[in-house]
């Protein structure tokens, strides 16, 4: 019964959780009066569903060593067919501790030092230094700019920077940092690229539940059998469930001798997903749709809210469209700032965010926030920056 009870409670996101003293990345890195709107982690609890799998596993009191739930593979291959119309065989997948790690496998697995990795900028910090880490050689293309802010992808620059050298294509969609949720046009005409030159995809669509306006999210490889077999999907629960600290994802890898190099990839090196980052992921993806469609519903009037906010509050800021995520892309270069507008935001308001550039020489003079969070806690830092501005 309380099982039953805790797995169907409606949860109040309004609700100020406190994470001072949690070790959390997010409130621990800046003084105690600066409000955090930057890493990107949610500051809701988790679904009802996941805490209380985690509540019975420890209860249970041993926890050696692990071998993958029996049933989450077929939970998560019913969760592809269902939402995206994409069949997936159960062995496609693998586990991994993090969408941050598969970049890395996927670069030692399918490049050798010297080859190009193509991706677009701006461009989450991971996938900027992935390449070096291989010790690949970093190919980036600029997103194309449109006067309204909306980032298109700019074809004929990717299609010109592809060299013999050229082994993958980075791809991340929804687009961390600037909010775009490619169409099936451009994914078509970009997997066709890719495809044509023999470019191994690495599409990071870790925010693909965070699709925004009615529109569906749709996964690169589900569009042809030659996509796929070029393809390797980074997904995880982290972000739909609030459970990064827990470290499991999911590679998607529908081609065997792909997925075979991807895994010996790892060599002892990379550990398997831990006994809560299991349990966390099957709870999440088989109990916790109804809780992840609560809290969709809230986090999209907080897009909704930022974005009339910005335009109503804070002149000479801008916002992207924000089609996918739950992170705010800020065109501050027409507010007369003097200096990087995080660091102006962090000094004169006491409000973090992450700044621009590291997502590339694009991100200059702008900043990235993040709004997943109480709107009383988003309206409060949004109204610090509008302050801030006022005073200048």
């Amino acid at each position: 019964m309380h099982r039953e009870m805790s797995l169907t409670q409606t949860q109040d996101f309004d609700e100020i959780i406190s994470r001072r003293g949690t070790d959390s990345i997010k409130w621990n890195l800046y003084d105690e009066d600066v409000l955090p709107l930057w890493i990107a982690d949610m500051d809701f609890l988790t679904a009802p569903a996941v805490r209380e799998a985690l509540h019975e596993r420890v209860e249970h009191g041993i926890f050696g060593y692990v071998a993958e739930p029996t049933e989450l593979r077929e939970v998560l291959v019913e969760r592809l067919r269902r939402l995206y119309a994409w069949n997936v065989q159960p062995e496609a997948l693998a586990f991994l501790p993090s969408v941050v790690c598969g970049f890395n496998l996927v670069h030692q697995s399918v490049t050798k030092r010297g080859d190009g990795v193509l991706f677009q900028t701006p461009a989450y910090f991971p996938i900027r230094i992935a390449p070096k880490n291989a010790r690949a050689t970093a190919q980036a293309v600029p997103l194309a700019r449109r006067d309204d802010g909306r980032y298109e992808i700019d074809f004929d620059a990717l299609e010109a920077a592809v060299t013999k050298k050229t082994r993958m294509f980075m791809l991340c969609n929804p687009h961390n940092p600037v909010g775009r949720s490619y169409s099936e046009q451009e994914l078509v005409e970009l997997g066709d690229l890719c495809v044509r030159h023999r470019l191994t995809i690495c599409s990071d669509e870790i925010h693909s539940d965070f699709v925004y306006d009615g529109a569906r999210h749709v996964p690169v490889a589900s569009l042809s059998p030659e996509i796929e077999a070029q393809t390797v999907t980074l997904i995880a629960p982290s972000k739909s469930f609030n459970i990064a600290g827990l470290h499991s994802a999911v590679a998607i890898i529908p081609n065997k001798e792909l997925r075979e190099k991807v895994v010996q990839a790892k060599r002892g090196l990379v550990p398997s997903v831990s006994i809560f980052g299991y349990v966390g992921m099957l709870a999440a993806y088989r109990d916790g749709e109804e809780w992840f469609a609560d809290v969709f519903a809230y986090v999209e009037k907080n897009r909704d809210f930022v974005r009339e906010f910005v335009a109503r509050e804070m002149p000479g800021v801008a916002v992207s469209p924000i089609e996918g995520t739950y992170l705010a892309w800020l065109d501050c270069r027409e507010a007369g700032l003097h200096g990087d507008p995080y660091e102006f935001f962090l000094r004169e308001a006491r409000v973090a965010t992450n700044p621009g550039p590291i997502f590339g020489p694009q991100g200059e003079g702008f900043i990235r926030l993040n709004f997943a969070c109480p709107r009383s806690t988003l309206s409060e830092g949004l109204s610090r920056m509008r302050d801030a501005l006022r005073r200048q």
